[in-house]
């Protein structure tokens, strides 16, 4: 397994990855200042469809999902049965659409995968004048729960040069305001969040980690093992983990 392949992950991705905090989408298509049916919108790394799908029900007037992967794609497509949403393979570098063809670019938890320059010459290029491109992830806040900060230590304990790459808090977003600031590309850059909690059992919650890729890369295989079995021992009590998520959104006008 490599890093960004989540090739036999899309499963599990698909089964207990929690959605996004939906205030943020109705915010973002405010920032567009239109009728959702009026808007056509690309989400590019789409996965397996977790933040399409928020979009979809949002009635816009197209959307089209690129995904690079084709076990996550191919997931989606089946996640997203009866939704109207366009599949189709491509990548933030590479999204294969028309020259300003939509009004709206989201990436949700794969703008870190991306080559960063590339991919803002790229939507630049696919939005219309005035179009907004958004990157926004869905990272756990664990701070108010005891046992989500003892699990989360336990991966330093296995491994202390552990440099986590997929975090919605980590040192690409911190610095994210920073380099989309600077692109010539974008301008109007907004910062936007909300929290939502996640009722999970031990069996999703232990899902959710079986899905993370840069984890597992890092860890390898045996030590990833070792993880998933002290948090089964950790959790096995609980009938119910409450969780709560911070979705973090950036938003940017294309100039």
């Amino acid at each position: 397994m490599k890093h960004g392949d989540f090739t036999g992950l899309a499963g599990d991705y698909a089964k207990f990855r929690p959605g996004y905090a939906p205030q943020v989408a109705t915010a973002l298509l405010g920032y567009l200042g239109r009728e959702p049916a009026r808007i056509d919108a690309a989400d590019v790394g789409a996965g397996t469809g977790i933040w399409t799908r928020i979009l979809a029900a949002r009635g816009l007037r197209s959307l089209v999902a690129i995904e690079p992967n084709d076990d996550m794609r191919e997931q989606g497509i089946n996640s997203s049965s009866g939704c109207d949403i366009d599949w189709r393979k491509g990548s933030a570098e590479a999204s294969g659409l028309a020259d300003a063809s939509v009004d709206l670019v989201t990436m949700a938890s794969s703008f870190h995968w991306a080559d960063f320059d590339r991919a803002c010459t790229e939507f630049h290029r696919i939005l219309r004048p005035g179009g907004v491109f958004a990157a926004l992830w869905n990272p756990r806040l664990i701070e108010g729960n005891p046992l989500l900060v003892e699990i989360e230590a336990q991966i330093a304990r296995l491994k202390p040069d552990i440099n986590r790459v997929s975090s919605g808090r980590s040192a690409f977003t911190e610095r994210l305001t920073e380099r989309l600031s600077a692109k010539p590309q974008f301008t109007h850059l907004l910062y936007m969040e909300a929290r939502h909690t996640a009722q999970q059992t031990p069996a999703q919650y232990v899902g959710v980690w079986r899905s993370v890729n840069d984890l597992q890369v890092q860890l390898g295989a045996e030590l990833f093992q070792e993880f998933l079995q002290f948090v089964e021992r950790r959790t096995a009590h609980l009938a119910v983990i409450e969780t709560t998520y911070q979705t973090r959104a950036w938003v940017a006008q294309r100039t």
